[in-house]
């Protein structure tokens, strides 16, 4: 493993009960003080692979490392130099934001000097002082999410794992979670490992990011990579008439086969400015009106929707919902 990587996988896999097979022989390097990237909806496996690289459970086969660690020949090794952020909240609602954070010393066996100095200096940095003294069930979910990241740090991690970090937070608050996030790379030069299936987010403070949809890892790149691997940019095109003639003059002049998607015609052009004018003529030759036309370069979901066959914008809601109605039942549950 290279002095130069934090992280790194070679085929690991997991299978639960024998027949489920919930991450399929990936690999993937994370680099030092790189913010990496796992990008994909619900059920896709990310979790599932941040459980592995934290020591929760053991790899059906393949092996890992950490910092350098084995996570399982070397799992107590691995747990002193990490920080996680789960996706579900694990504070105690019954205590204190800085009783929470002085739990989670008492835990990895800190001096509470040492707690004391270092859970102040989070708390400040998450801008939850003024909170600290406060029951954590007064706290929104926004201050909840927070002050995971100040139990996630407590130690002084050289790599952080953020599992799905903003979800259900509203666009002000998860702008806020990105802020510290950055600054911890930025001040720290600590390497982030996060999942998300907001593509925005990835677009905007990933370094490179793994789409991951079923198990698999279907392509690695920075956002801009994966965007200009596409081949050029986006056409949208609505057309009055005969969409299958449509079909056929634009593969004849733009050599492309275009996507029929909600009555538009969608494809990829490396020369938009060149083969546009030919494939406007060649069209209205044929009596077919354009009713309109957007020009714009490749996003995020038409990256994942080029690699896995479908948007991931399509999945955000229901995932969302899901996540909440589980948060609900659980609380529920444990009154």
């Amino acid at each position: 493993m290279s002095d130069e990587v934090a992280i790194k996988a070679e085929e690991i896999t997991k299978v639960y009960g024998g027949s489920v097979l919930a991450v399929d022989h990936i690999s993937f390097e994370v680099k030092k003080n790189e913010i990496f990237g796992f990008l994909g909806p619900n059920g896709a496996g990310k979790s599932t692979t941040i459980s592995m690289l934290t020591t929760l459970i053991k790899p059906t086969s393949g092996r890992a490392w950490v910092n350098g660690y084995d996570v399982v020949r070397e799992a107590a090794k691995v747990r002193q130099t990490i920080g996680v952020v789960p996706q579900e909240y694990t504070a105690d609602e019954d205590l204190t934001g800085w009783e929470n954070v002085q739990l989670v010393g008492d835990l990895y066996g800190l001096p509470r000097e040492y707690t004391r100095r270092k859970g102040k200096e989070l708390l400040q940095m998450v801008e939850l002082s003024a909170a600290a003294n406060k029951k954590v069930e007064d706290y929104s979910g926004g201050m909840r999410r927070r002050l995971e990241i100040a139990m996630g740090l407590i130690n002084q991690p050289s790599v952080l794992f953020l599992d799905e970090p903003t979800l259900g937070l509203d666009v002000q608050t998860r702008a806020a979670i990105w802020s510290y996030v950055t600054k911890l790379r930025e001040e720290y030069g600590m390497t982030i490992m996060v999942t998300t299936h907001y593509l925005e987010e990835a677009d905007a403070y990933c370094d490179r990011i793994a789409i991951i949809d079923q198990g698999k890892i279907k392509k690695i790149g920075s956002p801009k990579e994966l965007k200009e691997g596409l081949g050029g940019d986006v056409v949208t095109v609505g057309i009055s008439g005969d969409q299958e003639a449509a079909i056929r003059i634009v593969e004849g002049v733009a050599g492309v086969r275009p996507e029929p998607q909600d009555g538009l015609l969608r494809f990829k052009l490396r020369d938009a400015s060149t083969a546009l004018p030919r494939l406007l003529e060649a069209l209205a030759g044929k009596g077919l009106r354009v009713s309109s036309l957007r020009i714009s370069e490749p996003t995020m979901d038409e990256v994942y929707m080029e690699y896995t066959g479908r948007s991931l914008r399509e999945e955000q809601a229901t995932s969302e919902e899901v996540a909440a109605i589980r948060r609900t039942i659980r609380r529920a549950r444990s009154r």
